[in-house]
């Protein structure tokens, strides 16, 4: 079985976020989107909400699972037995960084990360923005999937 873990906070999960592991079901058997804790950041929104949102997003996709993780990833992937891990690029500086990491990851446990980019009408979007226009009581609904909208911002 082709396994792959997608690792992130996914403060909160985004529109393109949803748009990896769409396109990484096609890639893989499996998706595990695995929700890092680090319990030095502040989130958002609690480690349940995150998680319900993910699985409320991908519930007609049997493909694609949910589960928390600390500690590294690559041990993570061993414990769950996945072999890849999928990563999403949206820019020059995503690819500086990740490639850093995904040479580590590979040199620490020889799992190989597999580089998505981002569609270009989701590119632009990231958590941190997502967060952002939430605290300022703007409209989000348009930059994450529907179940992260609460009620009022139908």
């Amino acid at each position: 079985m082709k396994r792959a873990i997608f690792p992130g906070s996914f403060d909160p999960i985004t529109l393109g976020h949803y748009d990896i592991i769409k396109r990484g079901v096609k890639l893989f058997d499996e998706i595990i989107v695995a929700i890092g804790i680090n319990a030095d950041k502040k989130y958002m929104f609690s480690i349940e909400e995150r998680q319900k949102f993910i699985e409320e997003a991908f519930k007609h996709q049997p493909k694609v699972k949910v589960t928390t993780y600390s500690g590294l990833t690559v041990d993570y992937c061993k414990e769950v037995n996945a072999k890849f891990i999928l990563r999403g690029l949206r820019n020059p500086a995503d690819f500086e960084f990740e490639k850093a990491i995904a040479h580590t990851n590979r040199r620490l446990s020889k799992i190989e990360t597999v580089f998505l980019l981002t569609a270009a009408k989701t590119s632009y979007i990231s958590s941190s923005i997502v967060r952002d226009v939430i605290r300022n009581n703007g409209n989000y609904s348009v930059l994450v999937p529907d179940s992260v909208v609460l009620p009022d911002q139908d």
